[in-house]
């Protein structure tokens, strides 16, 4: 077993994976990073100084999600309150308190943190990328809000593309990739390349471009989902068929638009569909309708809400979503908290539920009066995570996911804003978590969940 001294991660930059973190109460002193399985710590234990002294041993335990510290300094330490004299050992957990000195004696407060494999790995992961293999083929800049084409693989900014897609409909029967002149049978968002072109813009400053630009650019952008492209060759769901012939009707008619008009609508040669993120059935893209086709939360297509406009009530060779998967958030009824609500924190979800019975009221009660307050924009939406937030309404449609999102959000709004008196006596006395709701350990540390309120907001790593 390797050991050696530790420091603050400050000081000591190591390339050993961090697999777990003393975290000091005050945020103006430097975390400790440990990174063997055995440490000893030299680090500030002292108000107001920052002269950095050895005061204790870390050494992991086999279970990797616990570890034992030793006092090395002559003073008494606290683990979780529990006094642990000089040379004396004590096992801690994920969330233990420690501090190391006497209390109320001006000694710096630590909290034992326990990085998950993908937490402890990822500041390892190194992603080399030629910056100009991250630029648009059309404008030659980064991409902005990109989107891939299929079979080609070729990528493009939203904005660039959907011109690109408007004038070949208007000129030509395919869609060739600018890059590649590959006839295009699929374009859509690409999330995980979006993430990639942010980090190359913070890396470097100097290739992003002006407001003036961007807003151009977004307003040309057209593509909020995936696109199916008809082309000479005819193209439609991979699915099994009992005969050749229904075979050739589905590939024929991608959707039921293709082959029969419907509230007065027949797709043309040139129609551009979306594919439903529900059912997989496809729909005609259209800006013509009253109804939305694509969820504002999370931008992905649903059919259900245009096929009930449509009439059409699906078949064996397309079938279609019920009117239910997607709807204005004023039609949705809620019973049950979400499992997501409060960071999946089942124990701040029951604190929660126990609050509305008291008050007399249902969950569905409190969601409507909480969208009456979302409305007169009472509500700070900083926290919602869904798209497009500023833009939420009452009558938005939204998917059965982000209007559970939407739940959980206002639920948190309900309890931040509620006095502490109203909460039931054993919630009302719990102290307030250091992270408040970005706290990590309550995902897997039952007691520390049960023990600190998360309901509120960081005093410490507020940047999550």
């Amino acid at each position: 077993m390797k050991m050696e001294f530790g420091e603050s991660s400050a000081a000591n930059p190591s390339q050993e994976i961090v697999w777990a973190k003393l975290v000091p109460s005050d945020s103006r002193y430097s975390e400790v990073e440990l990174r063997l399985d055995e440490m000893v710590i030299c680090s500030d234990v002292m108000f107001p100084s920052f002269d950095k002294q050895e005061w204790c041993k870390v050494t992991r335990n086999s279970d990797q999600c616990s570890a034992t510290i030793q006092n090395k300094s002559s003073n008494t330490i606290l683990v979780d309150e529990v006094a642990i004299p000089s040379e004396d050992s004590i096992v801690i957990k994920c969330g233990s308190e420690i501090i190391p000195g006497p209390k109320n004696e001006g000694y710096l407060s630590y909290r034992f943190e326990v990085m998950s494999p993908q937490e402890s790995i990822k500041e390892q992961l190194k992603i080399c990328l030629d910056v100009e293999h991250a630029k648009c083929s059309i404008c030659l800049n980064i991409w902005h809000d990109v989107v891939t084409v299929a079979p080609c693989l070729h990528n493009f900014c939203n904005g660039c593309f959907s011109e690109w897609l408007r004038r070949s409909q208007n000129k030509h029967s395919n869609v060739l990739c600018p890059q590649c002149r590959a006839i295009v049978q699929f374009v859509g968002r690409n999330h995980f390349l979006r993430t990639i072109e942010e980090t190359i813009l913070q890396a470097d400053p100097s290739l992003r471009r002006s407001d003036e630009e961007v807003a151009v650019l977004e307003s040309h952008a057209s593509i909020q989902s995936n696109l199916v492209l008809k082309t000479g060759t005819k193209l439609g769901r991979k699915r099994a068929h009992s005969s050749l012939n229904e075979e050739s009707e589905e590939l024929e008619f991608p959707c039921p638009q293709c082959g029969a008009e419907y509230a007065g609508f027949l797709c043309n040669p040139n129609t551009v569909h979306l594919q439903c993120h529900a059912c997989g059935g496809m729909m005609p893209s259209r800006n013509d309708i009253g109804v939305p086709q694509h969820c504002l939360g999370c931008d992905r297509a649903f059919c259900g809400a245009y096929w009930h406009t449509q009439r059409f009530g699906g078949s064996d060779s397309h079938p279609v979503c019920c009117h239910e998967t997607f709807k204005p958030i004023s039609d949705h009824t809620i019973s049950r908290i979400p499992t997501l609500a409060h960071e999946n924190n089942w124990h701040e979800q029951n604190i929660t539920e126990r609050c509305i019975r008291q008050m007399g009221k249902t969950l569905q009660d409190v969601i409507s009066e909480l969208l009456i307050r979302l409305s007169n924009r009472e509500i700070d939406r900083t926290r919602m995570q869904l798209n497009h937030s500023e833009m939420i309404t009452a009558s938005t449609y939204v998917c059965n996911e982000c209007y559970d999102k939407l739940v959980s959000f206002l639920l948190y709004w309900f309890r931040v804003s509620m006095p502490k008196s109203f909460l039931p006596p054993d919630a009302s006395k719990r102290e307030d978590c250091w992270y408040g709701y970005a706290c990590r350990t309550q995902q897997h540390n039952e007691e520390h969940a049960r023990k600190r309120n998360h309901v509120c907001r960081p005093t410490r790593g507020s940047n999550m």
